[in-house]
């Protein structure tokens, strides 16, 4: 979770966190250096110079006479009988590599624990400590909140729009000031003179009124010349919208305060362990130690007196460490004071409303607050200038401001946009109202609105003479006579989304020249919900041409036969709600293309077979268990396209055969076993997706479709190909085998001059055919494939498929120096005919 430059506060990629370090974090932070320092430099002397000195002890020399006298003071006493005597050393026989072991064999056994390990124990301690210290900044379920509430102080404190409402509110209440001033010192007049009554009214007034609402923050554009510029009014509108956003998540939980009064906790907890342990060991680090190891037979000696070259040094070190950590734990218990004293979940701007300015801002609670209080430790200054973000009074006055200059011709004209059919699009969201420049756009197309407060079409719609097609996304709009007028006369598409049907504006049934209708919402006729557009209410829509219908409807509305005249597609995505009644299509006799997804059929439906002139029938994403009823499809004699994609279809059955004009068949992640040789009998097939199914063989019969251009077999258990697909199969432009078992591919490749695109990854191939290096419209990207595999081909193949085509044909070139092979050699030019010759 930390890394060695986090682990203390001085290594932190965010300077910015400082904010949230009070003064006792900043001294607790030093202390930690410092207890770093005295551990490491403890350690470092006793890595470098760690070791005893042992010398024997007589054992003619030990007084027995007082055996509760400790054996180290009494081998070196001096006798009192005999002062005078000098002092002479006594011979030990014992040579350098004896002292050496003896003194190795006593460290371990003779030395405490306390004077080996103590050094590196305060190490871990403090490393510890420097972890605790930082770990609510880095906690998962803290640092994202903590870096977001910092990145929105600072722009909180950069916003231009802050240093404008401070100097405004200043000005109020030095304006508040004199006019409280100015009344008081007409109340004390007994008879204030005519020239200045109507004065003193004015001012009782303002005395009255003012003080009761919240202070407009925002300063007044008829006195001051400058204004803010657009980019800064769109950050501070964003701004006001993060903020809200960061107060609401940050107010439902209360999680940065328990983690760091857990945190303090810890490291107070610390503290006192690491005092009690250490502190009584400290005068256990002395130079006397006795040791007794089992050499007697190896020295001739049972006793040994050591000393620890270091015990000065680190006797004075740990009274050090101890003293440091002293002071952390004061500091640390002062944290806790002031955190189980003060309400650290609550904080209120009580000081702002005494002072007169900002009465709207609300108090905060849990994790905002607390980041105010610890905030508030830096600079006080910094909820101030929160606040003024989080007043609904200030947000108002901005917007309001930036209507009155954001919205112009200019600005609209810069944020119109390209659809994808290259027509100009314009789209507004979240504006309280219409701007009034937006009707002065006669060459505009395409109108979308969403999350529009107050949209009302005025008649200087009727300005937009290009206008043809509008989208409404939850917005209820409201349209004046003269614009209904020109929308039914210039009106094609309308996108409409709304929660419940009554929000669906009643004006829309009467475009009489609209052409394509698309409704996303409730629409469910349950309980009398949504009936308000099924009434008889788009009979007026004689000209729909397209209705397109997102909702979770039980049955197809029957009085969509009002539209059975005009209506050509019908498309319903119904979000997984079943369908149970489909009667009502039987009417709509001219339908070209059905689209149902997500309605939950297990059948195909049998009022299809009243359609007689539909062409596209689309029934992805269903239960589709049998196909049984395709028969009934025979009399459907234009039908060329079929979608049975995403369903649960078991076996295709050989009636597929009688939709002799099928064009496209997609029946991609079903779970298909195998295929019946009825399929091969629909010659005017062209793409065939076959994609996630359960086939083991592709039949040789495959051969029969010569004008398939496009064929998807990934994600099966194919383990082989037929040769049949290569020799016959010639107009072949997309191949998909990817995802199968396929150990070999046959030969043919050579013939499919039309290919462009062929995936082969995720198979168990061991090499390419050569033949590939004839499919020119590979080159450039279109054989995909393992890497490896790539190379088991001939360099020159690698080299043709690897290039990028310029050719306009897919046809070799006639010479070797032809611009489509600019590079190559007479050689590689020889192999590729004699590639030709030998396909």
């Amino acid at each position: 979770m930390f890394t060695l430059s986090e682990l203390w506060s001085g290594g932190e990629r965010q300077g910015s966190y400082k904010l949230l370090k009070p003064w006792w974090e900043v001294f607790m932070d030093y202390l930690l250096v410092l207890m770093l320092m005295v551990s490491i430099l403890a350690g470092t002397l006793q890595l470098s110079r760690d070791g005893v000195v042992c010398v024997p002890v007589h054992s003619s020399s030990i007084n027995y006479s007082s055996p509760m006298e400790p054996v180290s003071d009494s081998i070196f006493r001096s006798t009192p009988e005999s002062p005078k005597i000098p002092v002479k050393g006594r011979r030990t026989n014992l040579d350098f590599q004896q002292y050496i072991y003896i003194s190795q064999v006593c460290y371990h056994e003779a030395l405490p624990w306390y004077s080996r390990f103590l050094p590196y124990v305060t190490l871990l301690h403090t490393l510890v400590l420097l972890a605790s210290g930082c770990f609510w900044f880095h906690f998962p379920l803290t640092s994202a909140r903590i870096e977001h509430f910092l990145s929105l102080l600072a722009k909180c404190c950069e916003s231009p729009w802050t240093t404008r409402a401070l100097s405004l509110t200043a000005k109020l209440d030095t304006r508040f000031s004199e006019t409280e001033q100015a009344v008081a010192s007409t109340t004390t007049q007994p008879s204030p003179c005519p020239s200045t009554l109507s004065h003193c009214s004015t001012l009782s007034a303002m005395s009255l009124t003012e003080p009761v609402l919240p202070v407009q923050v925002v300063p007044d554009t008829s006195r001051q010349g400058a204004t803010l510029d657009r980019s800064d009014r769109e950050l501070a509108r964003a701004l006001f919208e993060r903020v809200r956003r960061f107060r609401a998540h940050c107010e439902s939980s209360d999680v940065i305060y328990k983690v760091y009064t857990a945190q303090t906790v810890f490291k107070v907890l610390k503290f006192i362990l690491i005092v009690s342990y250490t502190t009584p060991l400290l005068g256990s680090i002395s130079f006397s130690h006795i040791c007794q190891p089992r050499s007697y037979a190896l020295t001739g000696y049972s006793i040994f007196h050591c000393s620890h070259s270091l015990s000065s040094v680190l006797r004075k070190l740990m009274q050090a460490y101890v003293l440091l950590l002293f002071l952390f734990g004061l500091l640390g218990i002062y944290a806790l004071s002031w955190i189980f004293h003060k309400s650290l979940r609550q904080y209120s701007f009580q000081s702002l409303r005494e002072k007169g300015s900002m009465l709207d801002v609300p108090d905060l609670h849990n994790d905002l607050a607390f980041l105010l209080h610890m905030a508030d430790q830096y600079d006080p200054l910094l909820a101030q200038r929160l606040s003024v973000f989080l007043s609904p009074v200030s947000e108002t006055r901005l917007l309001e401001e930036s209507l009155e200059r954001r919205w112009g011709a200019d600005r609209l004209r810069s944020m119109i946009t390209s659809d994808q059919q290259g027509r100009s699009l314009l789209q507004l969201v979240a504006l309280p109202c219409l701007p009034a420049a937006l009707f002065t756009f006669s060459q505009l197309e395409v109108l979308k609105l969403e999350l529009i407060g107050d949209a009302k079409l005025t008649a200087q719609i009727s300005n937009m003479t290009a206008l043809r097609e509008m989208h409404l996304y939850h917005c209820t709009a409201s349209v004046e006579p003269a614009a209904l007028q020109h929308l039914q006369e210039h009106l094609e598409t309308l996108h409409l989304t709304f929660t419940q049907a009554a929000e669906i504006p009643v004006w829309i049934y009467s475009l009489r020249g609209l052409q394509e209708l698309h409704l996303t919402g409730r629409l469910s006729n349950e309980g009398g919900m949504g009936r308000g557009w099924v009434l008889g209410s788009l009979r007026q829509l004689r000209h729909l041409r397209v209705l397109v219908l997102r909702s979770m409807l039980q049955k197809v509305p029957g009085e969509l036969s009002e539209l059975a005249g005009s209506l050509l597609k019908l498309e319903i995505y119904n979000e997984g709600t079943r369908i149970l009644v489909l009667a009502g299509l039987r009417r709509l006799n001219r339908l070209a293309e059905v689209q149902l997804q997500g309605c939950q059929l297990e059948r195909l439906p049998s009022a299809l077979l009243a359609l007689t002139g539909l062409r596209s029938l689309d029934l992805q994403h269903n239960s589709l268990r049998t196909l049984e009823e395709l028969l009934g499809l025979q009399h459907l004699r234009r039908l060329s396209c079929l979608r049975l994609a995403h369903n649960r279809v078991l076996a295709l059955p050989a009636s597929v055969g009688v939709l002799r004009s099928l064009e496209l068949l997609d029946l991609a992640h079903n779970q298909l076993q195998n295929l019946p040789l009825a399929l091969f009998t629909l010659h005017k097939l062209r793409r065939l997706l076959l994609a996630g199914n359960l086939l083991e063989e592709l039949p040789a019969e495959i051969g029969a479709l010569k004008l398939l251009s496009e064929l998807d077999l990934s994600a099966n258990r194919l383990e082989r190909l037929p040769k049949e697909l290569f020799e016959s199969c010639v107009e072949l432009r997309n191949l998909n085998f990817s995802n199968n078992s396929l150990g070999s591919l046959p030969a043919g490749f050579g013939g499919l001059t039309q290919l462009s695109r062929l995936d082969l990854r995720g198979n168990s191939l061991e090499e390419l055919p050569v033949e590939l290096g004839c499919c020119f419209g590979l080159r450039g990207g279109g054989l995909l494939v393992e890497n490896w595999l790539l190379h088991t081909l001939p360099r020159q193949v690698r080299d043709v498929l690897q290039q990028h085509s310029s050719c306009p044909s897919s046809e070799p070139p006639s010479r070797p120096n032809s611009d489509c092979f600019p590079t190559f050699s007479a050689a590689q030019w020889s192999f590729h005919s004699a590639l030709e010759s030998r396909i």
